[in-house]
């Protein structure tokens, strides 16, 4: 029989932390649900303080759950912290590597310090400077590598002793494109050989688009939706439709509030779901095409000057803003 328990499990996950000098405990995680499949790339996707981080540490056993079970390549995380130490490997989003040390110092003890041989150690360092295209650089000092080369080598010293799970903390936030592309295409490496299963926080939704197989978008300390990526664009159906309103100025150089945009559309049905964020108005079309004339003609007739307007088909950003109402890439820069 094919073995089908899920490498990642987590049921019920709750945890709150003191709020401060007399205020409520802030509630991280609210009921959370997920399962990941083995030999897959699994992402969780939501702002800060959506409880994404506070699942990991609970997976990694960095931290204990309030109530709920968690379950990491089939072991009980809150009954067996230990092993599943020894089944994971974890990649945190600041460098972990030694700058004064040389790369291969640093995989070596890596190795080490999870009970590897010394010859053991050397030889798997070799091959993880290889599979990175760091070989030529292993005898430098890490303090004169790239951002690209150094969180290469992090995701490298996760991997020293093959774990069964590993865990990727925004793995290529702070690095150019180039080097963010080489990340991506040695993480898709790993994916097709099935030989683990990889568990990604990411603020990306490129990233998470391109990676995973499956994931869980996470908002208030619960799991809103879980899916492919496929599946979860597909489940939106028609083409996105955007438009920026212009903020035309009345008298004495007073900003026109744009809010009309939805009293325009309001019974007409022109627009599914129609939400307005500042002077960006965005929903759902069945014809995006077809529809877009039409919408600028009635917000014209209200007054509302355009700007700018698109016609997409659906994406994660898209189905981020239909189970949380909120756009992505502005919870980021809230919560930075």
């Amino acid at each position: 029989m094919p073995h089908t328990e899920p490498a990642l499990e987590a049921r019920g996950l709750t945890k709150s932390y003191p709020g401060g000098r007399g205020k409520p405990r802030v509630e991280a995680l609210a009921g959370l649900n997920f399962s990941a499949e083995a030999g897959t790339i699994f992402a969780l996707l939501g702002p800060n303080g959506a409880g994404k981080s506070t699942t990991v540490k609970i997976l990694a056993t960095l931290t204990r759950a309030d109530s709920g079970a968690a379950f990491v390549a089939g072991i009980d995380v809150g009954r067996h912290p230990e092993e599943v130490r020894r089944a994971i490997g974890f990649v945190a989003q600041k460098q972990v590597s030694d700058p004064l040390d040389t790369g291969r110092e640093n995989l070596v003890l890596a190795g080490r310090l999870q009970g590897m041989s010394g010859p053991a150690a050397k030889a798997r360092a070799g091959e993880l400077l290889a599979r990175f295209s760091l070989t030529d650089d292993g005898n430098r000092q890490v303090k004169g590598y790239s951002g690209g080369m150094a969180r290469k080598l992090d995701v490298a010293i996760g991997l020293m002793h093959r774990p069964q799970v590993l865990f990727l903390d925004e793995p290529t936030t702070g690095l150019d494109p180039e080097a963010r592309a080489d990340m991506w295409a040695e993480l898709e490496s790993m994916a097709r050989t099935g030989e683990m299963t990889i568990l990604l926080t990411t603020h990306y939704l490129e990233e998470a688009d391109r990676l995973a197989g499956r994931l869980a978008i996470v908002d208030h300390g619960r799991v809103v939706v879980e899916g492919t990526p496929e599946e979860l664009k597909d489940g939106l159906h028609g083409d996105a439709v955007t438009v920026e309103l212009a903020m035309p100025r009345g008298g004495g150089g007073r900003e026109v509030p744009v809010s009309g945009a939805l009293e325009a559309l309001s019974g007409v049905g022109l627009l599914r779901g129609p939400q307005l964020d500042g002077n960006i108005l965005r929903g759902r079309a069945d014809n995006g095409a077809a529809a877009l004339p039409l919408l600028l003609r009635l917000l014209g007739e209200a007054g509302l000057e355009v700007a700018s307007a698109t016609v997409s088909r659906p994406s994660l950003d898209d189905v981020y803003l239909r189970h949380t109402g909120r756009v992505y890439g502005n919870e980021q820069e809230r919560a930075a």
